[in-house]
């Protein structure tokens, strides 16, 4: 009996042990598995985490640049623009503010200086300036011809006549020295001395400390001169700005948005000109080394620019119409001739333009294009395969990879001087299918390759 009882005990005692280890055993199995599972989470959020870091980073070393930049200006230009943050409980304000009798400066002159050669039909352009014109003092027109072509001058003199411009003549009409294998390019020579002319005589003789600067084959937009004159201060007072251009090279009404995209403005690193306005301090700076001809894409090269963006905006303030020229109709058909001119005028003196100021401006767009979801420019066009309706952005690694998308998508696909027509830092900003639309190089993008010319 002793033996019987002594051997329940063990048997007991082992089946215990069995079914304590079995739930030691099972418990362990169930951390294990949790374990992993949390392993696997954490990894996830830790790829994700480096991905927004670096991210952040890229944005952070722009940003870093520009402050030193901005903090590098003379005090007096700070002070003028007299910079406050606005506050956090009102999350529709812009991120700075400037005072607004700066913004609003009366006084100052803005005239227009009309480039004019041998087309009689300048007649169309000086009609729509004189009509949407809202003060004759404080936008003088000037019409500088070149060319002695008499159906011209006598278009240009009715206007005078009429004390309803200004008309100066280019005195120069010799024919320029051309480097061998440029002769047919003579024409570019010749509108650059023109402008070295006319641009002299604004700041040397008539004295205005800037200008607004248009060709005899544009159109403007009823809104052209609200647009340059509440633009004025800030080109003046932001010196990372040189100049305001009333024209989007990508303007084209599929690539704009026509609902509510009449207030937009962007900062460009791509000199559009067209309807461009610029200021005598500018003027002392490039005069002295003004080109012998294609002045235009002289402007664009590095040494010019210098970091310095224009203001353009959304739906373009000016349209040309003139085919026949020196460039002999070179993208006319294929593309200017599609550009949109703005219908529904905005009263630009009414409106805060503290966001274009450059420490707003690129911590606010940066930070926006960035965060977007990357999409491919075929599923774009297609409009198929998008997670929502918001904007996107699509990535291009090379220039190569950008003018495919560009292509695809209906966008001038030419680089200048390594910048993408409308870029800023690389980023080309269009409408399309409904929805805001960002061609933006990749987050490691170091600045412009000049290879990409």
């Amino acid at each position: 009996m002793k033996y019987k009882r002594l051997g329940f005990i063990v048997a007991f005692c082992f089946v215990s042990w069995i079914v304590l280890a079995f739930v030691i055993f099972n418990d362990n199995l169930a951390k294990k598995n949790d374990v992993e599972n949390r392993k696997g989470s954490l990894l996830k959020y830790i790829k994700e985490l480096e991905l927004q870091i670096s991210q952040q980073e890229q944005i952070y070393k722009l940003l870093a640049d520009r402050f030193k930049k901005f903090t590098s200006r003379p005090e007096n230009v700070v002070q003028d623009m007299e910079l406050k943050f606005i506050s956090d409980h009102d999350p529709t304000a812009p991120s700075l503010t400037i005072r607004q009798d700066v913004l609003q400066e009366k006084s100052v002159m803005l005239p227009v200086l009309v480039f004019s050669c041998n087309r009689p039909d300048i007649r169309r352009s000086l009609d729509g300036l004189l009509k949407y014109r809202p003060d004759a003092k404080k936008f003088p027109i000037i019409v500088s011809q070149d060319c002695a072509h008499s159906a011209t001058a006598k278009v240009i003199r009715s206007y005078s006549d009429a004390s309803q411009v200004t008309y100066i003549q280019q005195p120069d009409l010799s024919e320029p020295i051309v480097p061998p294998g440029e002769a047919k390019f003579k024409g570019y020579f010749k509108i650059a001395r023109h402008y070295l002319f006319g641009l002299k005589q604004i700041f040397r003789t008539f004295n205005y400390t800037a200008v607004i600067i248009v060709e005899d084959d544009l159109d403007v937009a009823p809104d052209f001169f609200s647009y340059f004159a509440s633009t004025y201060q800030l080109l003046k007072n932001d010196p990372s700005l040189w100049c305001v251009s009333a024209w989007n090279d990508n303007g084209k009404a599929t690539l704009v948005d026509m609902q509510q995209g009449n207030e937009l403005l962007y900062r460009s690193d791509f000199f559009p000109g067209l309807g461009w306005m610029i200021t005598k301090q500018l003027w002392d700076e490039l005069e002295p080394k003004w080109p012998k001809s294609y002045w235009d894409d002289w402007m664009r090269r590095p040494e010019q620019r210098k970091d310095r963006a224009c203001i353009r905006p959304e739906i373009s303030r000016t349209r040309t119409f003139g085919k026949i020229g020196v460039s002999n109709g070179m993208f006319f058909d294929k593309h200017l001739k599609y550009i949109k001119l703005n219908e529904l005028p905005v009263d630009f003196s009414k409106q805060n333009l503290s966001h274009m100021v450059q420490t707003a401006y690129d911590a606010d767009y940066i930070r926006l294009v960035y965060s977007l979801p990357v999409v491919s420019a075929s599923d774009v066009r297609t409009n198929t395969n998008l997670p929502f309706d918001g904007p996107v952005r699509i990535t291009y690694h090379t220039k190569d990879t950008f003018k495919n998308a560009a292509k695809l998508l209906g966008l001038m696909d030419d680089f200048k001087s390594g910048v993408p027509r409308t870029g800023y830092h690389g980023i080309v900003s269009v409408f399309l299918n409904g929805r805001r639309v960002y061609l933006a190089p990749h987050s490691n993008w170091k600045g412009y390759d000049l290879t990409w010319s």
